[in-house]
């Protein structure tokens, strides 16, 4: 994709069919051959194992194609979520969701967008949000809609892994979210053909492959009734939970467990701690998440490089989305809020039988202020998204078609620093860490990082105190769209007023 001039950086494209491929083969290949695999593993059942799903030397899981004929290839590649053959979120989205109501560029379709939480504070110390992930999963299982959920939980190597749950009892001791790689690949061999219904609790990326891979397949579309969509900023290799595990105390050859999100009452909703249980000792050690290095989320430290090119921020192929609601007003809750997308009429009916029960708190939110409970996430999707597409095409470098447009249009030169600085300290953290794991010696990536991190704060700092009164819109879909900052100021100022989106 050339940069587009015409184009203000975080458009997206004029809805079109996705090539069928001007490759001469597969794009899969290109995926893989370019680091932008997300290991999902639908490849590999699609075609019944012969594609291998391995973790990597970066901690990740990806696709070895290796010598594998073509046509094998091709079927991995009609199902994988970033392969140019597949239809884009977009064109999926208007396939499920015909009836629908509303649409929103960066929301997707919905029938509707709430903010809340379950009322137990019993369920919330448990959870990582507003505990509403957790609730739904097993409304589905306690009222017959599903006989099972397939969904991340702790596991002992790797530390997680997919796995079904046929009861509440299993989804309450596999709560909370796991920033670590996995890959569907197992799990779904193993429920394939079993005779029973599930829902899919998955990030964006994972849903739309398992919709990729149910339009193939007729067992599975007939299994997996649900798709629960969970917002990711991004995907973390397991160097990760490796690494925030250290600083605490355990080395990465001794961790029995990990908890990315322990909450701390009296302390803001975004100021959690991390913590990690020493094999050897059984000793639980924790610091405060934004006290370690790899804690900030828009570093983007362990972050695989697929998330570079994913465009889809509230699962828009999912029945249903759940993430943080990160809004001004819910900042001193420590137990958590969540923002819901509700797509599905069953899954709203559920949604409004637990208000009427009193088992949860929602109300109503805006398209625009569920846009601000995500603004890094959004500003890294869509106009990051098109900044590095424009730097990846001039340098003759293959990218995924994606529906954001590739510019530099609207962007200024600080905004381009902190773009291009965040992707160096990525690539820099799969750089040192190892070595410092190969040493033995924390310090080195401690010290390796620091520095590297600072350079690239002092941007954010420099570009704050520029950014005063500074502001724009994007065109998307034909519609102008307020800046993030607008969007913030609107939300403020409804808040003030006890206005109710």
């Amino acid at each position: 994709m050339l940069p587009d001039s015409d184009r203000q950086a975080g458009d997206l494209a004029a809805p079109t069919p996705r090539a069928t491929v001007a490759l001469g083969f597969p794009s899969i290949r290109m995926v893989v051959e370019n680091d932008v695999c997300v290991g999902c593993g639908v490849c590999s059942v699609a075609t019944g194992g012969d594609i291998d799903v391995t973790m990597n030397e970066k901690g990740y899981y990806s696709a070895q194609l290796n010598s594998l004929p073509e046509s094998t290839v091709a079927v991995g590649s009609s199902v994988c979520p970033f392969a140019d053959e597949t239809p884009d979120e977009t064109a999926v989205a208007d396939r499920l969701f015909t009836s629908t109501p509303s649409e929103d560029p960066v929301v997707g379709r919905y029938i509707s967008i709430q903010v809340g939480r379950v009322t137990s504070d019993q369920r919330l110390l448990g959870s990582s949000s507003g505990g509403m992930t957790s609730w739904l999963a097993g409304e589905l299982l306690d009222k017959g809609l599903v006989d099972g959920v397939i969904h991340v939980g702790s596991a002992t190597e790797p530390l997680f892994e997919y796995m079904t749950s046929g009861d509440t009892e299993g989804l309450e001791s596999n709560r909370k979210s796991m920033y670590y790689s996995t890959t569907v690949t197992e799990v779904v061999n193993r429920i394939r053909g079993d005779g029973l219904r599930y829902a899919f609790v998955g990030v964006p990326c994972f849903v739309t492959a398992m919709r990729h891979l149910g339009a193939s397949d007729e067992v599975l579309a007939s299994q997996v009734k649900y798709f629960i969509g969970l917002v990711c900023g991004h995907l973390k290799s397991s160097f990760f939970a490796q690494s925030l595990a250290w600083q605490t105390g355990v080395a990465p050859d001794r961790i029995d467990s990990v908890d990315f999100r322990v909450k701390r009452e009296g302390r803001q909703s975004s100021d959690y701690d991390f913590s990690a249980i020493d094999s050897s000792t059984g000793t639980e050690f924790s610091r405060p998440t934004n006290s370690l290095i790899g804690g900030n989320w828009g570093h983007g430290l362990f972050q695989l490089n697929a998330c570079n090119f994913c465009d889809d921020i509230f699962g828009e192929t999912a029945d249903i989305t759940f993430g943080d609601a990160w809004l001004p007003r819910f900042k001193d809750d420590w137990r958590g809020t969540n923002v819901v997308v509700c797509r599905d009429p069953q899954l709203a009916e559920l949604l409004q039988d637990g208000v009427s029960d009193g088992r949860l708190l929602l109300e109503p939110l805006g398209a625009e202020e569920a846009a601000v409970t995500q603004e890094g996430n959004v500003r890294h999707r869509r106009v990051g998204l098109s900044v590095r597409l424009a730097d990846d095409a001039a340098e003759g470098s293959w990218t995924p078609d994606k529906r954001v447009v590739a510019s530099y249009e609207g962007v200024d030169d600080d905004r381009l620093a902190i773009i291009r600085s965040r992707r160096k300290l990525t690539e820099r953290s799969f750089e040192v860490f190892p070595r410092a794991v190969a040493a033995g010696n924390l310090g080195k990536y401690i010290m390796g990082m620091s520095i590297h991190i600072a350079r690239h704060d002092v941007l954010y700092f420099r570009r704050s105190l520029g950014k005063i009164k500074r502001g724009y819109v994007v065109f998307v879909r034909g519609v102008w769209v307020p800046s993030i900052s607008e969007l913030r100021r609107r939300s403020r100022a409804s808040t003030s007023n006890g206005q109710a989106d």
